[in-house]
Parts: structure tokens; C-alpha cells; sequence
């Protein structure tokens, strides 16, 4: 998206395989922007701040909820009118979070009973606003900051708990006049972004699954090469270091602003523990598989302050809940969390991933524990972020057997 209204080209190596991603591409192409390259290498042929084009068609955003809120921002600078819709997963999930600010930034959008996709946006002048996020969330948090590019003056939003920061980092590295004090972003408007050639990190949130895999198999022993270790992200490995995981990252190195390193995992014996507060915040879609994690520890996990899960693109407490009791595994619903207790086998089972990405890893990871064969319906849900995520597993679980 940065890279569309920067000038110059943008090449990104290591590109998501991801459905999600490739829905950017797509609205990105649509608002007239060349991108050529296949496989993960991609070309973007940025025309600065005003050389996007009025779409001949909806913007399609496919599953993706960060394509969606984070490109209205961009599309709510525009001088001319967009819509926006996605699938139906994504028509259900709510937008009014979006709409808000960038109402108050002097765009006029039109949604679903107020608050649900399709968007249509009268993009147009915006003026900066200072936003106080009422929920931590990095999608919001950049959608107000690209719309914040467009607007003459400084823009700040204020967050109530640190949220992942790879839109500040990649807004800096591009060129924007951007600073961060404490959980304050401010960004000064209209800048001249630069092309760049950029390397993305391997992803933590994937990794995720195979460092649970890892955790929960006896025997296993695990490399994960040059993942993005970005401190907003990495809570992930603090918290399962503090269960009594066996985690190493023998180097780690600085590339595009972001810190890369390798991972070393192998099986432990875990403790348990309690995720709220910010750290909900912090490990929001990791939580599924940690669920399935919490059954195999001495103690069991406890979520709290997960509301937010129920807005994913499945009611992610009640998919997990449902899927642990298919396969014998105790497991209590809050209405903001769970609580998994410890010590439990796996069965065998047929789940469902609901048509949800991350619940379809999550149990394909579980199924690895499992008593015998079990079946997992709509697993192809995965592609949404991981296409190659059943191929990588069963390479796993062979080398491992």
C-alpha cells in the first residue's frame, strides 16, 4: 500500500503466498498503480501521494480485514469516490472503528446498517486529527495514519496499549517524518515517499503454529529461519520462554528496521499460565493455537480481555471452545476468553475450521497430538494466510517420524 503512493519502484522480496495479501495487490492494480512479479517477488510502480486512479470497479478485499481498514484510509485521501466489499466472512465484521475517525477527518462514508462492508467512500481534503484508540488495534491505528499522509498538519494517535508497529517503521523507512513517544504516534502530513527495495520477514504469527507443534510433540526439535522478531510481535516468545519453553535464537540482525533472527524450539514440559490485558492485546491471533497448547501444559491456560476474538473472522473463543470438546479435551467459554485446564490427551476427531484460517492450523497442529487419524473440514480454509502451511506440517511431522 506504501509503496503505491510512494514514487518510484517498490520491490518486495519474500512476498506473502497469502490470499489476504493478494487481495492488496488486486485493489492496489485496480486504483491504477502497475505491479508486475509473480511467485514472492513483486514490482510496485508507485506514483507518489496523488497518482492513484478512480477504480473502474469495486475494490475487492477478499477475506482480508487488514486490506480493507487499512487501504480506507488511503482511499478516504482520494478525490474521487470507492467502494470497497469482501467476502462473507468480511462482511460481518465490523468497520464502524474505521468510519469514525476518518469521519471526523472530514471523509463521507456510506456502510452496512452503519457499521459493515461494502464501504463507499467520498474521499476528498482531510484535516489531521489527534485519535484516542478506544480498543488497541494496529489496523485502526493505520488506517488514521495513511489517511494522516493526506492531511496538512500533524496527525497523532494516542494507544492505549502498544500495538504492533510495522506501519511506523515502514512509514519511516519510505521517508515519512514520523516520531513515537511513549504509546503516542504523531505524523506530519504530505510527505514525499521514496521507493524501496524491501525483504519482509518470515512471519511470527505463522511460526506460531509450528512453535506449538514443536512444543507439543514429544521427540520434536525445531529451526525457523529468518523470522521477523519486531518487539511488538514477540511477546509470543516471552510468554512461552515463561512457561518453561525451550527457545533459542542464536542471531538476530536489523534488516529494513525490522529485527530478524532464527528460531530454535524443541519439545518442553510447560507450566501454564494466564494471558490478559495487554498481552491479549499482544498475542490476539496466536491465541487458538496457545489454546490447544494450554491442554498439553501442567496447569492449563487462562484467556481474558479477548472480546476481540469473537469479531475475527469466526467467533475464534466459541470455534476453539467447539473444536477442543470434539477432540476430548475439557475446555471452559467466558464470555471474553477461555480457560483450558492442563494435563489432557487428544482424541482423534473430525473438526471443522469453521472457514477460518487460523482455527484450521490451530487443529491441524492439535491433530498432530492426536490418538489417531482425524479429519479437519474446510482445511483449505488455510490459504488464506499460508497456503503452503499443510505441505510445511507434513513435512514436518515426516522428518520428525
Amino acid at each position: 500500500m506504501i509503496g503505491a503512493i510512494a514514487e518510484g519502484e517498490t520491490r518486495i522480496r519474500n512476498y506473502s503466498t497469502g490470499a489476504d495479501c493478494h487481495s492488496t495487490l488486486g485493489c492496489v492494480r485496480a486504483l491504477g498503480i502497475d505491479v508486475e512479479g509473480q511467485g514472492t517477488e513483486f514490482v510496485i510502480r508507485g506514483e507518489g501521494l496523488d497518482g492513484l486512479r478512480p477504480p473502474a470497479a469495486d475494490l475487492d478485499a477478499g477475506n482480508s480485514g487488514s486490506t480493507i481498514r487499512m487501504l480506507s484510509g488511503i482511499l478516504a485521501g482520494q478525490p474521487f469516490r470507492s467502494r470497497i466489499f469482501g467476502d462473507e466472512s468480511l462482511s460481518r465484521r465490523p468497520m464502524r472503528r474505521i468510519i469514525e475517525p476518518l469521519s471526523q477527518m472530514g471523509a463521507r462514508i456510506r456502510a452496512r446498517d452503519e457499521q459493515f462492508p461494502p464501504l463507499e467512500i467520498e474521499g476528498g481534503r482531510l484535516r489531521p486529527i489527534h485519535y484516542d484508540l478506544p480498543v488497541p488495534s494496529a489496523q485502526v491505528k493505520t488506517c488514521v495514519l495513511f489517511a494522516g499522509l493526506f492531511a496538512e498538519g500533524e496527525t497523532t494517535v494516542a494507544e492505549p496499549v502498544r500495538s504492533r508497529d510495522h506501519t511506523e517503521i515502514a512509514l519511516r523507512e519510505f521517508g515519512a517524518d514520523i516520531t513515537v513517544a511513549r504509546q503516542r504516534i504523531t505524523l506530519t502530513g504530505r510527505p514525499v515517499l521514496t521507493g524501496r527495495e524491501l525483504t519482509v520477514p518470515a512471519d511470527l504469527s505463522s511460526a506460531a503454529f509450528f512453535l506449538v507443534a514443536a512444543l507439543l510433540v514429544p521427540g520434536s526439535r525445531l529451526a525457523i529461519h529468518g523470522v521477523g522478531l519486531n518487539p511488538t510481535r514477540s511477546a509470543l516468545l516471552d510468554f512461552l520462554v515463561s512457561m518453561g519453553a525451550r527457545i533459542q535464537i542464536p542471531d538476530l540482525e536489523s534488516r529494513n528496521g525490522e529485527l530478524v533472527g532464527d528460531i530454535l524450539v524443541e519439545h518442553s514440559t510447560l507450566r501454564g499460565g494466564i494471558i490478559d490485558k495487554g498481552l491479549t492485546a499482544a498475542l490476539i491471533d496466536e491465541i487458538p493455537v496457545l489454546a490447544v497448547l494450554g491442554a498439553a501444559t501442567e496447569n492449563g491456560l487462562t484467556v481474558r480481555d479477548a472480546s476481540e476474538l469473537r469479531i475475527k473472522e469466526t467467533d475464534r473463543i466459541r470455534t476453539v471452545i467447539e473444536n477442543l470438546r470434539r477432540m476430548g479435551v475439557a475446555a471452559e467459554e467466558l464470555p471474553d476468553g477461555l480457560t483450558v485446564p492442563g494435563r489432557q490427551k487428544f482424541r482423534a476427531a473430525e473438526l471443522d475450521s469453521f472457514g477460518d484460517h487460523r482455527i484450521a492450523m490451530a487443529f491441524g497442529v492439535a491433530a498432530l497430538a492426536g490418538d489417531g487419524e482425524s479429519v479437519i473440514h474446510g482445511a483449505e480454509a488455510a490459504s488464506v494466510s499460508f497456503p503452503q502451511f499443510w505441505e510445511v506440517l507434513s513435512r514436518c511431522a515426516q522428518l520428525h517420524d
